[in-house]
């Protein structure tokens, strides 16, 4: 098994189930001490403790990503644990719209953008600092396809995650020359606890995000925790700003 991050410590958000576990157990795979966040505290803590049983190295850390606090405790323990921070993996993320835009709640906008926007941006300006002073890192930035175009009765979710995009490219400018790199991945349609609940709602929309796939099927996490890992390794030296796609040709359509 090839170790590409043996040594390094990577912070994963999200990390209790779905995509950002998935990527967890990735990094863990790879070698690296993982810290695994969550507000979810049994999830997280489950996710941490699979990585140990396992043989891995992994710590768990609650946060809830809109609240600043939370955001830099967290980085405080990241440092207080290992010592450093390699790769951060900004995951946390919410989807509970099912109305067109006139229809929408503030509530839920207030939400969405909380989590989705502000969530990263906290992130992001607590790890960087991090990563300069030891000479750089990686950050990626889960965005989504409907931060590339229009999403039919999501128009906050899909407002959310452009504007994921746009901190991203953003922050890519201002630190390419520090040595830290920024991007982003977008997934289309991934089988999770996600996708599941809004099918649930709708139960339509298993066979439509089936069918908006040329490659005939929705994505696993574990196919969107391998672009992570590319992103955050050295063949990716050469990559930052980018916005990649993992959607089964989705947005080709």
């Amino acid at each position: 098994m090839s170790m590409a991050f043996a040594g390094k410590v990577a912070l994963v958000t999200g990390a209790g189930a779905g995509i950002g576990q998935a990527t967890a157990q990735a990094f863990a795979a790879q070698g690296a001490k993982v810290v695994v966040s969550d507000i979810n505290v049994a999830a997280g803590e489950a996710v941490a403790q699979g990585i140990k049983a396992a043989g891995g190295d992994a710590v768990f850390v609650g946060c809830n990503v809109a609240v600043a606090a939370e955001v830099k405790a967290l980085m405080e323990a990241v440092m207080s644990v290992y010592g450093r921070l390699d790769c951060a993996f900004n995951n946390a993320g919410i989807e509970i719209e099912q109305d067109k835009l006139a229809d929408g709640d503030e509530e839920v906008f207030d939400s969405i953008m909380g989590v989705n926007v502000k969530g990263v941006w906290l992130c992001m300006k607590h790890q960087i600092p991090l990563m300069l002073a030891q000479g750089g890192g990686a950050i990626v930035n889960t965005a989504s396809v409907a931060g590339l175009g229009g999403a039919p009765k999501m128009s906050i979710y899909s407002a959310s995650k452009h504007a994921v995009l746009g901190l991203t490219r953003s922050a890519a400018v201002e630190y390419a020359k520090k040595g830290v790199r920024i991007n982003a991945v977008c997934p289309a349609v991934i089988d999770t606890e996600m996708f599941r609940r809004a099918a649930a709602i709708d139960p339509r929309k298993a066979d439509f995000a089936a069918a908006m796939h040329p490659v005939g099927r929705i994505g696993k996490a574990e196919e969107i925790a391998a672009a992570v890992l590319y992103l955050c390794s050295e063949g990716a030296a050469f990559t930052t700003g980018i916005a990649l796609p993992v959607d089964g040709g989705a947005t080709c359509i």
